[in-house]
């Protein structure tokens, strides 16, 4: 039987990633389909590109990549920050 992954996003960090042009939804679906990578203190980055054809700051761009940070906890994750690109 598979164990449920539990993700808790840090309040601040999911202020900061609307700020950024990203949502819950896909923080989740870059830690569940992302490539994970190794950051520091010990954390993990997870790494996730979307088809966006849309505008950001007055700029048009096809595509998005969503870094997400987390601390690994008992049952899954405890993200700390997202960064999102646009290209």
């Amino acid at each position: 039987m598979a164990s449920i992954i539990q993700i808790d996003i840090d309040n601040h960090a999911l202020i900061r990633a609307q700020e950024r042009g990203t949502n819950e939804q896909e923080i989740r679906e870059t830690i569940f389909a992302g490539e994970q990578f190794s950051a520091k203190r010990g954390r993990a980055g997870f790494r996730k590109n979307f088809v966006y054809k849309g505008v950001w700051v007055e700029k048009y761009f096809e595509n998005k990549q969503l870094e997400v940070f987390a601390a690994r906890q008992e049952n899954g994750w405890y993200v700390i920050t997202v960064i999102t690109k646009f290209f």
